[in-house]
């Protein structure tokens, strides 16, 4: 009877130790699986992260790109508003010049001291100032236009 109580006792014992090794090879399975899928969810979170920072890349050099293109057109306008001043004082400066040499020429016919040549190069110096005041004129109605 104790052999045969020893022989079970050994039996049981077998048949637990055993089971346990199972137990433990499934358990280790199954903690390779949840690893693998934890590595699964981080490096699609991981993807996602850099989906997010390509978006936000992207949208800022966007803008930036916007950016640069309202201070390109901020620049050009200002350009343009100091070119259409400039002809306009142009303009003014040879009207003011034309009628220095018409009084200079009124002057000199009243005290009868101008020879005709002189009078010729006078009229001849306000022809060429008016043509360039009719072309400065041309030129800055172009430049309103474009404003």
């Amino acid at each position: 009877m104790k052999r045969v109580l020893c022989i079970g006792a050994i039996l049981i014992g077998t048949q637990i130790a055993f089971g346990q090794e199972v137990e433990q090879t499934t358990d280790s399975v199954l903690i390779a699986q949840q690893k693998l899928e934890k590595q699964k969810e981080e490096l699609k979170a991981t993807k996602q992260a850099q989906k997010k920072v390509d978006k936000a890349e992207k949208a800022q050099k966007k803008a930036e790109k916007a950016k640069k293109k309202a201070e390109k057109e901020i620049k050009k306008k200002e350009k343009l508003a100091k070119a259409i001043a400039s002809k306009k004082k142009g303009i003014a400066k040879n009207e003011s010049k034309i009628k220095k040499l018409q009084n200079k020429l009124a002057k000199a016919k009243q005290k009868g001291k101008m020879s005709s040549v002189d009078e010729m190069e006078i009229n001849h110096k306000i022809n060429k100032l008016e043509l360039a005041i009719v072309k400065d004129k041309e030129k800055l109605d172009k430049l309103v236009k474009k404003q």
